[in-house]
């Protein structure tokens, strides 16, 4: 029977990648963001080119009531969900915590924290009947801070024992739970982090090859065809000039 996968932040990056490969692969896939005009161009897309069916649903992951709503549609729809995807996060800033924007703060809290609580909790119902699975995109910044990472390695930090504890509460279901925990990654994160800064976003990426989108959309989409009594708990990737969240050996190193 076809499959159905919900991504959210799917516009760009690893959540574009990831619609790009499930339906490369015959699943119907189900996207969501912000910017109605991308979702749609995105949709007839992958339609076109893979044959299958896409839905586009335009909402605020950060918006609680658009969330529920999307849900409640998509449960008209006689739509189901076998995987969900939290992809939807972001970083604003790298300043020290004394010279932070609070507003930066807070974006990243509504985004990357309330946001998959949000999805996760309006689209359980769909994983239940389904036995499906639940996939949140982390981050190696999950597991140690580095320094100005301040609040968004917190949240992050979060998604982390978020997925813990999603494991643990809805074992009982048969539902997988995995974390996916990517290094650096060459997509637009870095010029939204910098706010446009363009020299600044380049430079995160010089001195090494990072991972690119597509590596990461690969690693989602293993876990999710794992044996029905597999579950991969937790996925850590780097670039190999990339160790953890802080070291890098970069070209001309010695």
């Amino acid at each position: 029977m076809k499959k159905t996968v919900l991504i959210t932040g799917a516009t760009s990056g690893i959540g574009k990648a990831c619609a790009q490969k499930f339906a490369a692969n015959n699943f119907d896939v189900i996207i969501t963001g912000r910017r109605e005009p991308l979702l749609t161009g995105i949709s007839a897309e992958l339609e076109e080119k893979y044959s299958i069916t896409c839905t586009a649903l335009c909402f605020d992951v950060q918006d609680k009531a658009a969330v529920f709503s999307a849900a409640e549609e998509l449960g008209k729809m006689n739509l189901k969900i076998d995987i969900l995807i939290n992809n939807a996060g972001l970083a604003l800033g790298r300043d020290a915590f004394d010279k932070a924007d609070l507003d930066d703060w807070q974006t990243m809290i509504d985004t990357n924290l309330s946001g998959l609580l949000y999805t996760s909790r309006a689209f359980i119902p769909f994983i239940i009947q389904s036995k499906g699975h639940i996939i949140n995109i982390g981050s190696v910044a999950g597991r140690e801070v580095y320094e100005n990472g301040n609040v968004y390695c917190a949240t992050k930090f979060a998604v982390d024992a978020l997925t813990r504890s999603m494991r643990i509460d809805l074992l009982k279901y048969g539902i997988k739970v995995t974390s996916v925990n990517p290094g650096a990654v060459e997509t637009a994160f870095s010029e939204v982090r910098f706010k446009g800064d363009n020299i600044k976003a380049e430079a995160a990426y010089k001195g090494y090859t990072p991972l690119s989108q597509e590596d990461v959309a690969e690693s989602v989409f293993w876990c999710s065809t794992q044996p029905p009594h597999v579950c991969i708990n937790d996925l850590s990737l780097t670039c190999l000039q990339q160790a953890n969240a802080q070291v890098f050996f970069k070209d001309g190193e010695q």
